[in-house]
């Protein structure tokens, strides 16, 4: 019998409910200190970006900080630092999330905030206009004029997709941003950004019958508008191998990432866990497979990463997604010789099995990462408000440690079994910055 990790439970209780305008609530109190995390959640991301828009629901993210309703440009940001507070949003493949961590006597001042802003942001042409000058100012100091920019979330998607949704570049091209009207961000507003496409999730130092009462009265009479449909982002499987590379002239060694199709991450979840622990197993510390042999044996990669989601985003990502391996070679290093030591590392894994303790070991370092992410509560928040919207099951937070600890050898082997060349999708950086 393999041995298996002893790892400990969360018991973080969960209550939630839906108002009467469509947005869902979830509510996780923890008194052990007077802090709050606020996250809302809503169903749009980069694969909702309709064509000649690329980047648009990033840029609009920036666009939900600059006044809502009742509330000037900045004020947003001056009522939560007043209050002691942080705040940030971001944007993902299917999601987008705005979130603060504040004192918990600011609760309603946070509610308040974030409900202003669902009923409208202020959508000017003079916001627009700053807004894609800072998105385009964005997009040059992380991906134009950085080595390994957009390395490899941008790159690899059109390698391994064919669909304009999966495939596009989610930062967007200066030709769309700048082609964007007042009118498109109205109406992307008023079609994704509706309390029936959204999830509001309370942290923390909270009475739940008091929240929920704050929750009715600054929600309750945002207007009604249904989520929209969502529509089909479904890729067909490769079948055939797919490389291709690209000059970085600001890079100064070469680089190569890969990526396999792996089980639906919402409708096939049993399948899929095994592909977030492969990952691990394969990459995850110096006694991993590939560090060991990649880099202190054969030292033909400096360093190499494995992970889930072109975001690295394990359990808040819908298909299709990805397993993912990065790795940067030394000067003149040998992408297709890396590439079949991958190959022989999972076919011998495949074979042969794993080491003594090699998938406890593995468990119990992935266990831990999931309850530090959690233990805070704004990282609490986001992760539930994520699993309420994408499965209605935001107390799988609970869960997570135990269902990774739960997959065995013999489905690990398995899924490294499917990693097969004719499956794969790559990227390769050459160099060009070497002098």
């Amino acid at each position: 019998m393999a041995e298996r990790p002893d790892i400990p439970a969360t018991h973080y209780p969960v209550e939630r409910f839906t108002l009467d305008n469509g947005l869902r609530v979830v509510l996780t109190p923890d008194r052990s200190a007077p802090v709050i995390g606020v996250a809302v959640v809503y169903d749009v991301g980069i694969r909702s970006e309709p064509e000649g828009r690329t980047g648009f629901a990033h840029l609009f993210e920036h666009l939900m900080f600059q006044g809502s309703q009742n509330l000037e440009k900045l004020a947003h940001f001056r009522h939560v630092q007043g209050a002691g507070g942080t705040f940030n949003g971001s944007t993902h493949l299917d999601y987008t999330d705005y979130f603060e961590t504040l004192p918990s006597n600011a609760l309603e001042r946070a509610l308040f905030l974030e409900a202003d802003r669902m009923r409208g942001p202020r959508l000017t042409e003079e916001n627009l206009r700053n807004q894609v000058d800072v998105v385009k100012e964005e997009i040059r100091v992380n991906v134009l004029n950085r080595p390994y920019g957009g390395f490899p979330w941008l790159r690899l998607p059109p390698v391994m997709f064919d669909t304009f949704a999966n495939a596009h570049d989610g930062y967007g091209s200066f030709v769309d941003l700048e082609s964007a009207t007042v009118d498109d961000a109205a109406d992307f507003f008023h079609r994704y950004y509706a309390c029936g496409n959204a999830v509001l999730a309370v942290s923390g130092d909270i009475d739940t019958a008091e929240t929920a009462r704050l929750i009715e009265r600054h929600f309750g009479d945002v207007p009604a508008r249904p989520a929209p449909e969502r529509p089909s982002f479904a890729e067909p499987p490769l079948t055939q191998e797919r490389r291709e590379q690209y000059t970085d002239a600001l890079a100064p060694l070469p680089a190569v990432a890969s990526g396999w199709r792996v089980p639906d991450p919402i409708n096939d979840f049993a399948a899929y866990l095994p592909y977030v622990v492969l990952a691990e197993v394969l990459t995850d510390g110096d006694a991993s497979r590939l560090v060991e042999r990649l880099v202190q044996r054969d030292r033909t990669v400096t360093g190499i990463g494995g992970y889930l989601g072109f975001m690295g985003d394990p359990f808040d990502v819908r298909d299709p997604t990805a397993l993912l391996l990065q790795a940067h070679l030394p000067p003149g290093g040998d992408v297709g010789k890396v590439l079949r030591s991958v190959d022989e590392e999972l076919e011998r894994l495949a074979a042969d099995g794993l080491g003594a303790g090699e998938l406890a070991r593995t468990q119990a370092r992935m266990a831990t990462h999931l309850l530090r992410d959690t233990d805070a509560v704004l990282g609490r928040a986001l992760q539930m408000a994520v699993l309420e919207q994408q499965r209605g099951n935001p107390g799988l937070l609970n869960e997570l440690p135990h269902l990774i600890g739960e997959v065995t050898e013999e489905q690990v082997r398995a899924a490294a079994a499917t990693l097969r060349p004719q499956g794969r999708a790559s990227i390769e950086v050459v160099p060009g910055g070497a002098k």
